[in-house]
């Protein structure tokens, strides 16, 4: 079992440190944009009805990499009961920022940012996977089906039906979406777009709030020095005799004590045909 873990562990960090901090991140097909929405939400559920509206302003630049989404709403629950009508009115103010690996959510309310590793972002650069294709994959999997094109806003847009859920999507940003959920539909579409275009520094600041960073937050400074290092001891790795890295493995570890030097031996072979494997990618 020692072994099977060992092996299994070193897979994971060999994806993960495969590939280099310089890729690009290409989360759309388009460089830069900046996109102007409106939300309207209507319905009926449990006897209640749902009102709401409410505004996003998307910013972007290096094919999403970089990105700003700032989003307010307001929705009304107005529920008649034994002759007594009640209303219940929220509102939300939120930005959502992403900017490579590091991903923060600001909260208006309580006047906080939290700050988060996104994993995915950072799988994707260091892999230098095509996130637009990634998407496109995922919604396959979830019984998304492309059921045509439509021009919106100018733009010729791919419509994709999601177990009934539409959406307008422009080289992997989403245009329109229209979506109907317990009898609540919300519709969310663009009034203005524009892609290819500067968009100033000044459009990605935060509010001037504390930040509270969630357990292994790392800036991207801090993840790039973490991929060196580990880098650097991968290369330090492959260079071990099978006495050396014994030497190593072996200390204070009394399971890899407990392995037979035939054992040993296998799983050396293993690590150096992976490592092997990944210096020729």
């Amino acid at each position: 079992m020692k072994k099977i873990s060992i092996i299994f562990s070193l897979a994971i960090v060999l994806v993960s440190c495969s590939g280099t901090t310089q890729n690009t991140l290409k989360r759309y097909e388009v460089k830069s944009g900046i996109v102007e929405y409106t939300t309207t939400i209507s319905g009926k559920v449990l006897g209640s009805k749902v009102s709401g509206s409410g505004t996003e302003n998307l910013f972007f630049k290096n094919w999403g990499a970089i990105e700003l989404k700032e989003e307010q709403s307001t929705q009304t629950t107005t529920t008649k009961m034994f002759g007594k009508t009640s209303t219940d009115k929220t509102s939300t103010h939120v930005i959502n920022k992403l900017d490579n690996g590091e991903s923060y959510l600001a909260d208006f309310d309580k006047k906080i940012i939290y700050a988060n590793r996104d994993l995915m972002m950072d799988m994707f650069k260091q892999t230098n996977t095509n996130a637009g294709n990634t998407g496109k994959n995922m919604l396959e999997s979830v019984g998304g089906k492309k059921i045509g094109t439509e021009s919106f806003l100018g733009y010729d847009c791919d419509v994709w039906d999601i177990n009934g859920a539409k959406q307008w999507m422009y080289k992997g940003v989403i245009l329109k979406l229209d979506i109907t959920v317990f009898g609540i539909k919300t519709v969310t579409e663009a009034t203005s777009a524009k892609f290819d275009i500067s968009v100033a520094d000044s459009n990605f600041e935060l509010p001037d709030f504390p930040i509270q960073k969630e357990e292994g937050f790392m800036n991207n400074q801090e993840f790039e020095d973490e991929m060196d290092a580990t880098n650097e001891d991968l290369q330090a790795l492959s260079k071990l005799s099978f006495e050396e890295w014994k030497k190593l493995a072996t200390e204070d570890d009394p399971e890899m004590q407990a392995m037979s030097d035939k054992e040993l031996r296998e799983t050396y072979g293993m690590i150096q045909k992976m490592l092997k494997m990944r210096n020729s990618n």
